[in-house]
């Protein structure tokens, strides 16, 4: 590993949560350094590449906030262009990210990385997990040490968490419905799959539960099946839907939950199997160009730089850094092809 000039072994250490002595002996290649704390301090540094580039010469008290999430890459990138572009606005502040960002990993996995952020030390946690019992327990056990957690775009309820981060997934889903209600032909019986990458989480579950029961309010006659397990990624979607595909020659729609519409289309295209009205979320590279080919007919999206000063907001308040103010929660838009940002 090469250590950036323009870094000292102090900015590293702090960016990373570990010890200047172990990032000197990280950096000089003098061993005794377990490989996830190298790679620890090694995502530090692009993140102190990623601060630098974004950033304005700031004076103000340093608060380093852990973004933890559980999604795929494309989702992940996303909410940390987001948060970024935020962390500068707050100009009285040196609000430093640290990412810890997994497409597949157990709860319990998640539960060491948030001990392991808890020992290190953090003024906050934005999360984004599924809804699990060992979740709650991991974070009333980070708010009895004096570390926030913010949920972001899925929530977990029942949890001492902080605040939840994001728009109406009720709504979210009942819009869903309105619009497949009305794109699909009337008087034809239809059939809608709703694709979840995983019922676990509550973002998800509620966006499905809505999209079902509204559609089945406007449109009685369609009937809604939901497939799950995929947690996003493209590769493992594609096989399970080719597995839930088959035999079934009338799909008429689909509402895309948990993301992978490119590979929910190339399923369809493999099976030869008229492609489906789809309705998506979120303006990741994949979906802007799914719908600049006005091959995904509309993408319910909400700002995430709302929700991430949202977070920031939330989190520097619980510390007292910031008067108590109104924290406005992101709205849900409907993008289409051709009103594409």
């Amino acid at each position: 590993m090469r250590k950036p000039r323009r870094y000292s072994i102090k900015q590293i250490a702090a960016q990373a949560g570990v010890s200047q002595a172990t990032v000197d002996r990280a950096v000089h290649h003098r061993g005794h350094v377990n490989p996830q704390t190298q790679q620890r301090i090694a995502q530090a540094m692009k993140e102190l590449k990623e601060q630098e580039l974004f950033s304005m010469p700031v004076q103000g008290r340093t608060v380093f906030i852990d973004v933890v999430m559980h999604a795929p890459a494309r989702f992940c990138q996303a909410v940390r262009d987001a948060m970024n572009q935020q962390a500068v606005q707050w100009s009285a502040f040196r609000i430093k990210l640290r990412f810890h960002l997994f497409e597949d990993i157990s709860v319990s996995d998640l539960r060491k990385q948030l001990i392991w952020i808890a020992q290190h030390g953090s003024h906050g946690v934005v999360l984004k997990v599924p809804n699990d019992p060992l979740m709650m327990e991991t974070i009333k056990d980070l708010q009895q040490q004096g570390i926030p957690v913010v949920t972001l775009v899925t929530d977990l309820p029942e949890s001492d968490r902080l605040l939840y981060c994001g728009m109406s997934n009720h709504h979210a889903g009942a819009t869903a419905a309105y619009l497949m209600a009305n794109w699909l032909p009337q008087a034809a019986r239809s059939n809608v799959l709703v694709v979840l990458s995983n019922d676990r989480f509550q973002g998800e579950d509620e966006r499905a539960l809505a999209f079902a029961r509204s559609l089945q309010q406007q449109r009685p006659e369609i009937r809604v099946s939901r497939t799950e397990g995929s947690f996003g990624m493209d590769e493992r979607l594609y096989v399970q839907l080719c597995e839930d595909l088959k035999g079934h020659e009338s799909w008429s729609g689909v509402y895309s939950v948990g993301g992978g519409n490119r590979a929910i289309l190339q399923a369809f295209e493999d099976l030869e199997l008229p492609a489906p009205v789809l309705i998506g979320h979120d303006l990741d590279r994949d979906n802007r160009l799914l719908l600049a080919q006005k091959r995904l007919q509309a993408v319910l999206y909400h700002d995430l730089t709302v929700d991430a000063q949202r977070s920031f907001q939330a989190l520097l308040q619980w510390h007292r850094l910031i008067p108590e103010t109104d924290l406005p929660q992101s709205k849900v838009e409907i993008i289409t092809p051709y009103n594409l940002p």
